[in-house]
Formats: C-alpha cells, sequence, structure tokens
C-alpha cells in the first residue's frame, strides 16, 4: 500500500458544488437511483417482518410459547429498528421511503404468512429470515465499494438477520414434532 493523497483544493472545491445532494459527493460510485429502489424493497421486507414477528407474538400460545413470545416481540423491535435505519440512508441518498402500506407485499422480498401453530409460526420466520440472509447478501456483494456506506449497513442487518435465523431454528428443533429439520433427521447432513 501506498502512501495516502488527496488534492485536498479539489475535495474542498467540490464540496461547494452541488451542496444539494448533501452527503452525495462525487466519490460515490453507485446507481443512485437503484440503490434507493433496492433499498425501498429492503425497507418493505424489514416492515413487513415487523408485522408478522408482531402477529406471531400475539397469537403464540402453547407450552413453549412464552420464551417464543419474547423473541417474536425481541425480533419485532430489531425489524423495526432496521426499517428505520433503512428510511434513513433513503433519505441520505436524496430518496424518499417508501411507507405506503399499499402493495407492500410485493415489495418485499419475505412474504407475510400468519402460521395457524407456534410450529408453524417458527417455521416462517425461520423462512422468512433465510430469504432476507440469502437477498441482503446479495445486496452486500452487489454494492461492494460503490457505496461502502450502505453495503456496511446491509451487512449490519445481515448480521442480526443472521442471529434471528439461528434463534428460530433453535427454538424450532427444541420442539416436539414430525416435521423434524433435515439436519436433525441425519446429523450427516448440513
Amino acid at each position: 500500500m501506498g502512501q495516502f493523497t488527496a488534492d485536498i483544493e479539489k475535495i474542498r472545491d467540490q464540496a461547494r458544488a452541488h451542496m444539494e445532494k448533501g452527503a452525495v459527493t462525487v466519490g460515490y460510485k453507485a446507481d443512485r437511483k437503484q440503490v434507493i429502489a433496492v433499498l425501498n424493497d429492503v425497507l418493505a421486507t424489514e416492515i413487513l417482518c415487523n408485522l408478522r414477528y408482531r402477529r406471531h407474538y400475539y397469537m403464540a400460545k402453547g407450552m413453549n410459547a412464552e420464551s417464543i413470545k419474547a423473541e417474536f416481540l425481541e425480533h419485532a423491535q430489531q425489524e423495526l429498528e432496521h426499517a428505520d435505519w433503512v428510511a434513513e440512508r433513503i433519505t441520505q441518498l436524496g430518496g424518499e421511503p417508501n411507507f405506503n402500506p399499499e402493495g407492500l407485499a410485493t415489495r418485499s422480498h419475505a412474504q407475510y404468512v400468519e402460521g395457524t401453530s407456534l410450529r408453524e409460526m417458527v417455521q416462517e420466520n425461520l423462512v422468512a429470515e433465510r430469504i432476507a440472509v440469502a437477498t441482503y447478501s446479495e445486496i452486500a456483494r452487489w454494492l461492494n465499494s460503490d457505496d461502502p456506506t450502505t453495503e456496511k449497513l446491509i451487512k449490519d442487518i445481515l448480521k442480526v438477520e443472521e442471529e434471528h435465523a439461528d434463534d428460530m431454528l433453535n427454538f424450532l428443533e427444541s420442539m416436539p414434532g414430525d416435521d423434524v429439520p433435515a439436519r436433525l433427521a441425519d446429523p450427516n447432513q448440513k
């Protein structure tokens, strides 16, 4: 790695030009409009996940329900926090966060499945978290270094979504039932 050099005078001049763009400077390399569109889909995903977790919190019943309900509520709150982070980033990029409930389910990567039993609720949350992990991983790779701030944001959210998936899998593994995840039925399978 060589010595760091920067034309500070040029940077100062560029900072004064187009001040209405806020944090988006000439150094921003991503397609800003496309990043905003992708972030609005992430926003829809986080809102939908918050709603699903909240419903599951209120609807969970059964012998193991109390500890799982607490986890559902914690996850709902974290999903809402993620939505706030994403909305803030959209506005930093000069966009408008789409909170319109119309079309929310179609903009979201995950689906809103209510589930009729505690097991189904846990399974649906695990599926949704796995979808978030897969899509957010793709978004982080796509952003690469063209938008390092958004890339870091997505990776921060991704880390929590991976923890959520692990939590749901742990609950599922501890539940009695016939529909045991494949990795439990066959310990050699990953």
